[in-house]
């Protein structure tokens, strides 16, 4: 079995182990190897344009706005952005901060007919620590993965 091949078994195995109705879970180091190793794999960043510019960027991400700062206003365009730029035949996966948001994405690319949409666990920053500090617990950012200011 290829590397592609025991991620994805684990990422569906993650959403079953939770109730998850979209294809799976998968923690930042897997979504990077899948990205780097499939080729119809790609990356959604649905953060806001503010949280790229202040806290930073995956240079090969599609970048598309879950919601919108300050407020975090919802986008009412996300779905037909979405539709836009990426095919349904695609693998998806969605990142966010912490992962909140990315789920919401992947669910609702689910229910557009997109049988390949994972959620990003972890996030870009991860989960915040004692003193409400992030990237240093866990997500994409602590792993050490490519990213740019």
């Amino acid at each position: 079995m290829s590397t592609v091949e025991q991620i994805l078994n684990q990422a569906h195995q993650r959403a079953r182990e939770n109730n998850i109705a979209y294809a799976g879970l998968l923690t930042p180091q897997e979504a990077y190897l899948l990205v780097e190793q499939h080729t119809e794999a790609v990356l959604v960043d649905v953060r806001s344009r503010a949280e790229l510019e202040l806290v930073g960027r995956v240079p090969f991400a599609t970048h598309i706005e879950w919601a919108f700062y300050p407020g975090m206003v919802a986008n009412p365009d996300f779905a037909q952005q979405l539709q836009a730029q990426i095919d349904k035949n695609s693998t998806v996966i969605f990142m966010c901060r912490t992962g909140g948001r990315s789920h919401n994405a992947a669910l609702l690319a689910q229910q557009l007919g997109y049988a390949k949409a994972f959620n990003m666990i972890e996030g870009f920053e991860g989960e915040a620590n004692a003193l409400k500090q992030r990237t240093l617990i866990n997500g994409w950012k602590h792993a050490g993965l490519p990213w740019t200011n």
